[in-house]
């Protein structure tokens, strides 16, 4: 799908549509996180071959003590460009929004990528 074809202003509407849609215990959670979108992941970012849709960096919320007072926030971080690329239509953006965004949340959770594969949340 064309980037152009759902603009950053659009995209931005899907996310906090997600956002809207999540379950009430991730919303606590993800109340807590940073969520931004970028155009694309930056160079080097995403290993040789792969797609990077989305990525959460932070302490996941299972690690005993949390995130050390005073640190930068957890961070969810959606690639519009990426996320538009696996889309062959508009009706698939949305969806796919809510998928990447609930697959970071897992990983906030402390979820394994094997995990979230299980949980049908790739």
């Amino acid at each position: 799908m064309d980037p152009d074809d759902v603009g950053p202003d659009e995209f931005d509407d899907l996310v906090r549509d997600a956002l809207d849609q999540l379950p009430a215990e991730a919303a606590r959670l993800v109340s807590e996180i940073a969520v931004v979108v970028r155009e694309e992941p930056e160079p080097g970012q995403a290993q040789p071959g792969q797609l990077l849709l989305g990525t959460f960096r932070g302490v996941p919320h299972t690690v005993v003590g949390g995130r050390v007072a005073g640190s930068l926030p957890d961070v969810i971080t959606l690639y519009r460009r990426p996320i538009l690329a696996v889309c062959r239509t508009r009706d698939e953006v949305a969806p796919r929004v809510l998928k990447v965004l609930g697959h970071e949340v897992g990983h906030a959770l402390g979820l394994t990528e094997a995990q979230l594969r299980a949980y049908g949340w790739f």
